[in-house]
């Protein structure tokens, strides 16, 4: 399912619980980017809407990596014949930064920032000792590195997404963001549930997917 009908879902759940819960415009706002945060955060373990700008900047650090390698190796050539100087380091790194450029896919270096960025996350939270935000910076750097629609789409990940939910919540003092979270996040399951492809909701303990596609 498109991320754009995923996240729809997730505001309509959030404006759900600004018309539910006792309204201020700071809780409407936090239900919305909550929920529709969550309805998307399943994805992360592909190109979604949220990574898809990082998936630009993977490809031009791919084409830097080439270009700057190609560059580098240029310059090495023209001092050793015009000067007859040989620079050893810089020619091994021009080596390697093709090397990367060439053999990297932009796939791979898009999940290197999203995982940079959970680590980020992961060493704020042990800083500021909030256990929450440790899970959502681990949940955020290991993810991008599984098979798409496979641990991230299983009521495991649900649990473990309502526990950060709950932290988060505790945290601010906001009754009903970790329901808000909780729905958001089961809302992506149950809409890949109507999918041909479906979803492997008690992945590895049951392989097979569940669909109901509509």
């Amino acid at each position: 399912m498109k991320g754009s009908t995923h996240l729809t879902i997730g505001v309509v759940i959030g404006l759900a619980a600004a018309a539910y819960y006792p309204f201020t415009p700071k809780s409407a706002a936090l239900y919305v980017a909550v929920a529709g945060f969550s309805a998307l955060s399943a994805d992360l373990d592909g190109t979604n809407m949220l990574s898809s700008k990082l998936g630009k900047a993977s490809k031009l650090l791919r084409e830097f990596g080439l270009w700057g390698g190609i560059l580098l190796a240029l310059g090495i050539a023209y001092y050793y014949y015009a000067q007859q100087v040989f620079h050893r380091e810089l020619a091994l790194v021009a080596v390697i930064a093709f090397l990367l450029g060439f053999i990297t896919k932009e796939g791979i270096i898009r999940n290197a920032l999203v995982s940079l960025i959970g680590a980020g996350l992961l060493y704020w939270g042990w800083v500021t000792e909030l256990n929450w935000l440790m899970g959502f910076g681990l949940f955020v750097a290991w993810v991008p590195w599984l098979n798409h629609r496979g641990m991230t789409h299983t009521v495991w990940a649900l649990a473990a997404w309502a526990a950060i939910g709950s932290g988060l919540e505790n945290h601010l003092q906001q009754e009903g963001i970790m329901v808000v979270a909780t729905a958001g996040y089961l809302s992506h399951l149950i809409a890949d549930t109507l999918t041909p492809a479906g979803v492997k909701w008690l992945y590895p303990l049951y392989k097979k997917s569940i669909k109901f596609p509509l």
